[in-house]
């Protein structure tokens, strides 16, 4: 069935049958059963089936993939340069990285030990050669590619390693990502002049099991896949009349003159169909079949969208809206629910709408627009269906054997993936219904630009067309984005249908809207169709369709243009799943992806191998580079690594290498594989050329690396043996000794012999021989400590138990089997020890002769392994009997055996102190860890003990002490008093501490802290805080006793941490500060005394990041001493201290003359004023003024002369700062005696005395003089002089020089800095006698004058003419008008804005409370407005006249002043109202209580107004109540007296019932 919908269709919709649509229609996106067809060429039966396959697999068997014209072995690269491998990040064979260093013997004295290391129990033991494996070097997979160009595929990127293109040139792959084939014959006939201009230009296409065009002159072409016309649709009737056709079906109830942009058929019905216009609406079409003479109806029902209303609605108008993308559910080849329900997807600018169509027509999920969309991007929208359909094999996961309907949903660049999932009935219900479905959104992608059209290309595949024409395969699984190409070159048909429509989303756009768009895209979802894995394309001038290149075809390319090594690396990729696998034909199942890449893998290495070294034998061929060589070689390997085939790399890719003579290439190659135990089995003809090149390249220690991780059980161990003895090659030896053959003490019988001197004299001494034998032999520690603590040697690898149990019984059995005691009494002897021969236990005589310390540390780590505890239950009696004599006796061997063996071995005169000493410290370490294991007597631990007291060495010293605190922790001699001159000769201060803190002897604990010096850091002071603390509890002698260690020591105490020293003393025996200041003294060091009294002083307060805080408590001595230090060191610091201090704190006498002496007389000033002596302290700040002034004309005077004008400019500067600094704390001083003298006297006095302009200054007045008097004479004399320089250097001859000198002293600033320091002192003045006292009724200017009229007097008085105080006086009037502007422009900013706050103040209240309603909230009754009766208003106009009486009582008024007195506003709220509504009154007086409540004072009630009427009350809430009727409520309860809430307020609180929140 098929039908056309034309866009402008006029008349009735016309239904036309046709039997071209065969009867799977809807199963376009079924999975198919078997590979699908692909195109060959552009002949007309080229769409014929079974010529070519190439096809997406998704979970399907394939039979096979293309085979290509000819074998693979005839592939010839088109340059043999350009087969490279793909670069990594491992290193290159050449530079990997070597085996350790040779190793050094410990001990070259021939047996006796070295200088014993540090630390030697704390060490643990490591092989030579390193554990950590290379990584090998194995090319990067394409699936982790880089980003890629808009024109190139992902895939591409793999062979940007292996092209000759320039770095500018953009690479290409060989193979096409979208192999499309042009569609000849149906081209020729539909786009060509002849078929245009009788059918028309193509506008869309639909692909089903026919191929249909339809036409710009409203008619569909239907062609069958052998590209014959089989029909035409259309001729003859209305749809040739209608415009271009946009879509294939028929409508029956769209609206007249719409444009029908979407239709298709539900599922396999021929008569059930869908569509959608271009105004925003869908339908349902729903035909019945005829039966006689009853015709077929249709049922046509609307599943989105709004009929257009006749009229225009006076409401707001709706936003235009538009189907843009529109698809029914298609049927798959697996039976699901929701099959039957008809389900319809639909696009609109705001709305993703899933609809059903049957039975009825029902909205079953709807999403809005995501959020992720970018601002203002281009409208687009697309969307595709993929049905259900049966697996080939069942999910592992969830085991269903069908999948899940998708649909994939694009708005904008956004693209999601939405899963349907049917929901189980429950069966308690037992009512049958439609089934529930679940859309859960399952995975989201963002592409980099618009998305236009998508189809599913398979269950997994996604094809993506994008706003620039680029098409984008994306994988569904993980949304990867796989291949891309570029389709502009394709022309790709695209129609304008939705901007009319949208123009208002766009016209009227709004930048700050983030969800508008700014433009509406194009439509191209009728030119982008899939069908069957393939993708269909209609473009402007021709019909083509292509399928994705698959993995064949891709390897097929690579393999032409001669990259085999990329081919190579991309099979693994494919063989591994690290590629694409669903794009490219693969499928998810290993087992059959490998089966299927596995022989073209094997193939394509042959064919490579045959190809490169067949042209090699070419005698005109120069030979392939050797960098090709290598990465062919490490391909190869990587492949055969990957997958498994071993047999394959050594039978088949290293003959090649051999026979070409390039073999070292290829055994350098296994090397990271070996290493990195990829390979872990060589056969044994290739391990002997693999030693014999390695050995003739002297990389013996790589090669040794190799053979211990290789397995030793396919290795000739002969072969092994000898090359490993002669090679001194121990490390692999043990390790093949080890595993192949379970032999744990042969290798180490070798070893250990080696540390035996074999020469007989010293003429026969070969010393290198010697030290390579005691190299070789230092291998037996690092051997044990894997071997005993069950770690594979050299690897470090996991044993085994069971292998692991045996070997440690194995080197047990080695060292600690012989005749002695311990073995005689089981392990604990009772009796005395008894000395053993020379040949007991000759084995562990040879490694301690060797090298004591090592082993020893060796022990100390196997003792931490659980083997010792002697816990084998899981040995059972089958197992038991396997062990060899040598293994049992091995496990018997426990943590006291070896320590009673040891003890009785390591003797003197065989072993002297520098070994018997790391015995003593292992056996002090693991007694205290192994206490339920090891027990010994106490004479051997006193033993240990005191043989640790003596340790021979000054470096074992640490950790000797260390071993001693271990043993003390477990073990306590019987006399300690008598182990204290032991301990105290070998300065183990930390135990002495210990044992002096334990018998609670403190004194003698500090004593120790000072005896240990300086190296313990703060333990001293911390020592001493702890002894010295309350909490301690320490006696009365015992504080003393610790007080006099201190005192004695007091030099040390200081000298260590001054700061530290005076802080301690401070918080915990202040009483020693003086003895500490002494023991200072004594090195006549005064900073160092500074710095102890600043601690204690001045202490940093850390909590505020450094800065000093007050001073609580000083003390007086400590203070005039710091004080005096201050001025010697650091004068600047005196007056900042000073001021902190307090009436009393020091003696003015005893800091006087250092003070005076250091210049510090700002300080001297301060302390003077603090005691009461202001008036001693103005005559010192005068004194100082003076003398500043003098040295100032002094230094104008001499300036002329000078040499160095630019010093004496700077010096004069300085002087004024020094004067500026003075005045400062001159005016300080009388601003401070000013205010305590107004506070002394009573307000009456002072009142009086201000009045009195003529009466004496007083004492705050006359220092207020005395300070302006020296500043302005200091100003005077500077100002003259520098005037009187000035005109001598203008009249007088001088020479050139000093009027230079003149020119370049800047004279002018100095006076300005003096008129401003005369100008800041008035200032100072002003303020502190003109300010207005709230609390006083009287101004102190009068105080000011008398100030100036004395200042006046004696200017007078020293000069008869006030001409030389012009300057000062306009400096000094200057001040008070700067003063007077300052105040004046505040007053007028004051004053704007208190005139803007009172205006609008002054509206609010204008403004008042507007009631609710008319009526009383409490009784209902009508209050105000028509209907409430004369009776207000008779009421209203009694209060006029009553008011009005009132006035003229009080005031005398006139009329007129009554009209202008009634014409002002009346007041807000209640007030207002209740003015209103009162009534006449017998008296006329009134007055106003509260804020607004007017309350009459006659026998009116409370609450009744004029005339009877009751006042009203209006709240904030603008609820409305009668006065009387609110009181009433009170009084009942249903107002509490104290709520408070709506605010009205007057002469009683009143609160809104109606309001309160109870």
């Amino acid at each position: 069935m098929s039908a056309v919908k034309n866009e402008a269709d006029v008349g009735p919709d016309v239904l036309i049958e046709d039997a071209t649509f065969g009867a799977d229609e809807g199963q376009g996106a079924a999975e198919s059963d078997g590979p699908e067809t692909s195109v060959r060429d552009g002949a007309g039966n080229a769409l014929n089936n079974g010529e070519t396959s190439s096809s997406i697999a998704e979970d399907v068997e394939f039979d096979d993939y293309v085979q290509p014209s000819r074998s693979i072995g005839q592939w010839s690269p088109s340059s043999a340069d350009g087969s490279l491998s793909i670069p990594d990040d491992t290193p290159s064979l050449q530079g990997s990285v070597t085996s350790s260093a040779s190793k050094q013997a410990r001990r070259l004295a021939y047996g006796r030990s070295p200088t014993p290391s540090l630390r030697p129990f704390d060490r643990r033991f490591q092989a030579r050669l390193s554990p950590s494996p290379q990584s090998s070097p194995r090319a990067a997979s394409p699936a982790f590619l880089h980003s890629h160009s808009r024109t190139t595929s992902v895939n591409s990127q793999l062979l940007s390693n292996f092209s000759d293109v320039e770095s500018d040139q953009t690479p290409k792959t060989p193979w096409e990502v979208v192999r499309w084939t042009r569609l000849r014959k149906i081209s020729g006939q539909a786009f060509s002049e002849v078929g245009k201009r009788s059918f028309g230009r193509p506008v869309c296409i639909a692909i089903s099991t026919t191929i249909a065009l339809g036409t710009s002159k409203g008619i569909i072409l239907v062609f069958d896949y052998n590209q014959n016309l089989k029909s035409i649709i259309g001729p003859g009737t209305k749809a040739v009349e209608s415009g271009a056709v946009t879509s294939i079906s028929i409508s029956a109830d769209h609206s007249t003159g719409v444009a029908i942009l979407h239709v298709g058929f539900l599922g396999q019905r021929h008569t059930a169909l869908v569509s959608a216009d271009d105004k925003g609406m869908a339908f349902s079409h729903l035909a019945t079949r005829g039966i006689g003479i009853i015709a077929r109806t249709v049922k046509v029902t609307r599943i989105l969208g709004r009929y257009p209303e006749a009229t225009p609605s006076p409401l707001p108008q709706r936003k235009p809206s538009s189907v843009l993308a529109f698809s029914p559910l298609p049927l798959g080849n697996a039976e699901q629910a929701s099959d039957t329900l008809g389900l319809v997807a639909m696009l609109t600018p705001y709305l993703l709408v899933i609809v059903s169509t049957t039975p009825i027509a029902q909205t079953q999920h709807k999403t809005p627009r995501p959020k992720e969309i970018a601002a203002h991007s281009a409208m687009t929208a697309a969307l595709a269906w993929f049905p259900s359909v049966k697996l080939k094999t069942p999910n592992k996961a969830t085991t269903e054997s069908s999948s899940k309907v998708k649909l994939v949903y694009c708005w904008s660049n956004i693209l999601t993936v939405l899963e349907i999932i049917e929901v189980e009935p429950s069966a308690a219900s037992g009512v049958e219904g439609p089934p529930i479905l679940q859309f859960r959104p399952r995975s989201r992608w963002k592409a980099p630009e618009a998305i236009v059209a998508v189809q599913w290309l398979g269950r997994s595949v996604l094809a993506i067309l994008t706003i620039t024409q680029r098409l984008v395969i994306l994988e569904d699984s993980s949304l990867r984005e796989t291949d891309s190409s570029d389709l502009i070159q394709k022309h790709v048909y695209h129609v304008d249908l939705f901007s009319q429509q949208l123009n208002m989303l766009v016209e009227n756009l709004d930048e700050e809207d983030a969800s508008m768009h700014g433009v509406v895209a194009d439509a191209f979802y009728m030119s982008f169709r899939a069908y069957k894995g393939r993708l269909f394309l209609l473009g402007f001038n021709e019909l083509s369709f292509g399928t994705l290149s698959n993995w064949a075809d891709r390897l097929l390319a690579l393999m032409e243009e001669g990259n085999h090594i990329g081919a190579i690396e991309l099979a693994v990729t494919y063989y591994t799943g690290a590629a694409d696998k669903v794009s490219v034909g693969l499928p998810d199942d290993d087992e059959s992806r490998h089966r299927m890449v596995l022989d073209k893998l094997l193939e394509m290495m042959s064919a490579s191998l045959r190809y490169i070294f067949g042209k090699h034998e070419d005698a005109d061929y120069e030979g392939p580079a050797t960098s090709q060589l290598q990465e062919l070689a490490v391909t190869c390997t990587s492949a055969c690594v990957s997958i498994g085939d071993m047999d394959f790399l050594f039978n088949e890719v290293s003959p090649w290498f051999q026979e070409a003579n390039f073999h070292d290439i290829f055994l350098e190659t296994l090397e990271p594989f070996v290493m990195n135990d990829e390979i872990r089995v060589i056969p044994p003809i290739v391990i002997k050329d693999l030693v014999y090149h390695y050995m003739q390249k002297s990389l013996d220690s790589r090669l040794e690396e190799m053979l211990c991780h290789l397995d030793p059980k396919t290795m000739d161990l002969d072969q092994i043996n000898g090359l490993c003895k002669r090679n001194h090659l121990y490390d692999a030896l043990l390790y093949v000794w080890n595993e192949a053959l379970n032999d744990h003490t042969t290798v180490l019988q070798d070893l250990l012999n080696l540390t035996v001197d074999p020469y007989t004299s010293m003429a026969n001494i070969d010393p290198s021989k010697r030290t390579q034998d005691l190299s070789d032999a230092s291998t037996i520690f690092p051997y044990l400590s894997y071997i005993l603590t069950s770690r594979v040697y050299p690897t470090g690898k996991e044993m085994d138990e069971n292998k692991a149990t045996r070997a440690k019984a194995e080197i047990y059995n080695f060292f600690f089997s012989g005749s002695s005691n311990a073995v005689a009494n089981g392990g604990n002897p009772t009796g005395p020890s008894q000395r053993l021969s020379d040949t007991s236990y000759s084995n562990l005589r040879k490694v301690l002769d060797f090298d004591a310390p090592s082993f020893l540390s060796m022990l100390n780590e196997a003792f931490e392994d659980g083997f010792l505890d002697g816990a084998h239950d899981w040995i059972v009696e089958g197992s038991l009997n396997e062990l060899t004599y040598g293994q049992k006796v091995g496990m018997s061997v426990n943590h006291q055996l070896i320590v009673n063996i040891l003890l009785e071995v390591m003797l003197s005169p065989r072993y002297e102190a520098e070994d018997t000493i790391y015995l003593y410290m292992f056996i002090a370490r693991n007694v205290p860890k192994f206490p339920q294991f090891i027990l010994l007597p106490w004479d051997k631990l006193h033993r240990v003990l005191v043989g640790l007291c003596k340790y021979p060495a000054e470096d074992l010293a640490d950790d000797c002490q260390l071993s001693v605190e271990y043993l003390l922790s477990v073990y306590r001699p019987p006399d300690v008093q008598g182990l204290v001159p032991l301990l105290s000769e070998a300065r183990f201060f930390r135990v002495l501490r210990s044992i002096y803190r334990s018998e609670k002897e403190y004194a003698k604990l500090v004593q120790t802290c000072f005896d240990e010096g300086p190296e313990n850091g703060n333990l001293l002071y911390e020592c001493v805080a702890e002894c010295l603390r309350a909490s301690t509890g320490l006696g009365d002698k015992q504080t003393e006793d610790v007080r006099m260690v201190i005192e004695k020591n007091a030099n040390s105490f200081v000298e260590r941490d001054i700061r530290k020293a005076a802080a301690t003393i401070e918080d915990f025996a202040p009483s020693m500060h003086k003895t500490m200041l002494h023991a200072l003294e004594t090195v006549n060091e005064d900073d160092r005394q500074l710095v102890y009294l600043q601690t204690i002083l001045e202490p940093l307060d850390q909590a505020v990041g450094g800065s000093r805080p007050s001073i609580e408590n000083p003390k007086p001595p400590f203070v005039e001493l710091y004080v005096r230090l201050l001025c010697e060191h650091n004068p600047h610091h005196v007056n900042e201290y000073v001021e902190h201090l307090k009436t009393g704190d020091l003696r003015l006498e005893e800091v006087m003359p250092a003070l005076e002496s250091s210049g510090v007389i700002d300080a001297a000033v301060i302390l003077m004023a603090r005691e009461g002596k202001a008036r001693e302290a103005m005559t010192r700040l005068t004194q100082q003024l003076d003398t500043l002034e003098a040295a100032l004309l002094g230094l104008l005077d001499a300036a002329v002369d000078s040499p160095d004008v630019a010093n004496t400019a700077e010096a004069a500067h300085d002087l004024v700062a020094s004067v500026q600094k003075f005045t400062r704390v001159g005016i300080w001083l009388c601003q401070g005696q000013t205010q305590s003298a107004q506070q002394r006297k009573s307000p009456l006095k002072q009142l009086k005395r201000a009045k009195s302009e003529d009466s004496e200054l007083s004492v705050s007045e006359n220092l207020w003089l005395y300070l302006i008097d020296a500043v302005v004479k200091v100003t005077k004399q500077v100002t003259e002089m520098v005037q009187y320089s000035a005109s001598n250097s203008e009249n007088s001859s001088r020479n050139k020089t000093e009027k230079s000198n003149v020119q370049l002293f800047d004279t002018s600033r100095l006076t300005a800095d003096l008129r401003t320091i005369v100008q800041e002192t008035f200032t100072a003045l002003l303020s502190a006698t003109s300010v207005p006292r709230s609390n006083e009724a009287f101004r102190s200017d009068v105080s000011l004058l008398r100030i100036l009229r004395a200042f006046l007097q004696r200017a007078s008085a020293s000069s008869p003419s006030l001409a030389n105080l012009r300057s000062v006086l306009s400096t000094m009037f200057s001040a008070y008008s700067y003063e007077e502007s300052l105040l004046a422009l505040a007053n007028r900013l004051l004053d704007k804005d208190l005139f803007v706050h009172v205006e609008e103040a002054d509206k609010l209240r204008r403004r008042g409370w507007r009631p609710l309603g008319q009526v009383c909230e409490g009784c209902g009754k009508r209050v105000w407005g028509p209907g409430t009766g004369g009776s207000v208003w008779e009421a209203w106009q009694q209060r006029e006249e009553d008011d009005a009486a009132r006035v003229r009582r009080r005031h005398g008024a006139h009329p007129i002043d009554e009209q202008i007195m009634r014409s002002q506003p009346p007041g807000k709220g209640k007030a207002a109202l209740e003015d209103v509504q009162r009534g006449p009154t017998s008296s006329g007086k009134r007055k106003q209580i509260g804020s607004g409540t007017v309350r009459s004072e006659d026998e009116t009630r409370p609450g009744e107004g004029h005339g009877g009427v009751s006042a009203l009350i209006i709240f904030s809430c603008r609820h409305l109540f009668h006065r009387m009727c609110l009181e009433q409520m009170q009084e009942t309860g249903e107002v509490a007296e104290n709520e408070r809430h709506c605010g009205a307020t007057g002469g009683k609180d009143f609160v809104c019932p109606l309001c309160i929140v109870k």
